[in-house]
């Protein structure tokens, strides 16, 4: 049997703002005029001391800023959060250090800052290489723009990503194939393609109950989605999740701490957490509206909601959620220490033995996984594993 890896432990930092809010975007964005940013520096600082203080003698991992468009921050405020974490928990050298950025909020010196403050990996939000699709997506920036950002990004940093958007409104197969032929001639190391979903409360979820925003059938969905997958397999990029890819040994190592289910601290507005304490793994999450957030951590410490316990079935069923999506699966072992039960216990035997009958789940070298086909259909296969 295989060693499962160390799914290391995680800090994530949630900067709320941006300079305008996409149409599609349900994430805890928020528009200001202007930003108290030594306000909100000590306000992150505090918050960060309240949660060291119940997970002490941990090792960082990772420390992903995101938002937002947390390359809005200044870099001092990034820099200072990086120092505290390093006084509680220790950050070695070499640690990932994420930060998010908008092509139309960044340049080449203030990359340049942001990496003097210890940043070393950059994930920019590009979504489209189409200007027409940007419009209509509502950002801000063009493609010439966004390709700049990606140069930048390159020059600046040994390790970068960037985001894209298919199953976009009229998008067709041969369109998103050049669009991906582009996309990979600026690549290095990541990338994360994400399909269009509708969510609710968003512009774009308002527009698609009025039938005036139609995405693409599903047959074109499929399409696009197994076109994604060769293009990046045969570029040396494979799917190591569900959306993203890479080369080998350019996973996200902070994402890849959420996927194999490790403990992590959510810092700022609407920031989720999971921990194990003595008394066993809770879920975390502080107040989402930003001043709210900021008048409960400046008079107490912290906005924290009352900590959620995690139980043994709960734990098992966030394991295989975020497990599943990996290409590498779940250990066996991992579900039993979660579960409590050994896996042959823990899983209703007939439901797992008609998804590896159906080819949607396999089981070998002491782990359980989606198959290729499976993960296409992972929501369908959740439900049914765990109904």
């Amino acid at each position: 049997m295989s060693v499962p890896p160390d799914p290391g432990f995680a800090l994530y930092v949630h900067w709320p703002f941006c300079a305008s809010k996409c149409p599609y975007c349900d994430f805890n964005s928020h528009v200001r005029e202007g930003i108290d940013q030594e306000r909100w520096r000590a306000a992150l600082l505090r918050e960060l001391d309240h949660f060291a203080a119940l997970a002490p003698g941990r090792r960082l991992t990772s420390v992903f800023f995101g938002g937002g468009t947390p390359s809005l921050m200044a870099p001092a405020t990034v820099a200072a959060v990086l120092r505290r974490a390093d006084g509680h928990w220790g950050l070695p050298a070499g640690t990932e250090v994420t930060l998010e950025a908008n092509p139309t909020s960044v340049e080449a010196g203030r990359f340049r800052d942001f990496r003097a403050a210890g940043v070393n990996r950059v994930s920019l939000g590009i979504q489209a290489l189409d200007d027409a699709d940007l419009r209509r997506l509502g950002r801000r920036h063009s493609a010439a723009e966004a390709l700049g950002a990606i140069r930048l990004a390159r020059a600046a940093f040994d390790r970068f990503s960037f985001d894209l958007i298919y199953a976009r409104p009229g998008q067709t197969v041969a369109a998103w194939r050049q669009e991906l032929a582009r996309a990979l001639d600026e690549a290095v190391g990541h990338l994360s393609l994400y399909q269009l979903t509708i969510e609710e409360g968003t512009q774009f979820h308002t527009l698609h109950e009025r039938g005036e925003l139609v995405l693409p059938d599903e047959d074109t969905q499929g399409e696009l989605y197994e076109e994604t997958q060769a293009l990046l397999e045969a570029a040396g990029l494979p799917a190591y999740e569900v959306s993203n890819h890479a080369r080998p040994g350019e996973e996200s190592r902070h994402n890849l701490t959420y996927w194999r289910y490790g403990d992590y601290v959510g810092v700022g507005p609407g920031a989720h957490g999971r921990l194990t304490l003595a008394h066993g793994k809770v879920g975390t999450r502080t107040h989402r509206a930003p001043d709210v957030w900021l008048e409960r951590v400046e008079r107490d410490g912290t906005a924290a909601k009352p900590f959620e316990p995690i139980g043994p079935q709960e734990r098992l069923v966030e394991l295989l959620m975020m497990g599943l999506r990996l290409r590498e699966g779940v250990p066996l072992d991992r579900i039993a220490a979660e579960s409590g039960r050994p896996a042959a216990e823990a899983l209703d035997r007939d439901r797992l033995d008609g998804l590896l009958r159906h080819g949607l789940l396999e089981m070998a070298d002491g782990r359980l996984r989606a198959t290729a086909e499976g993960r296409t259909r992972l929501n369908g296969v959740l439900r049914a594993l765990l109904a």
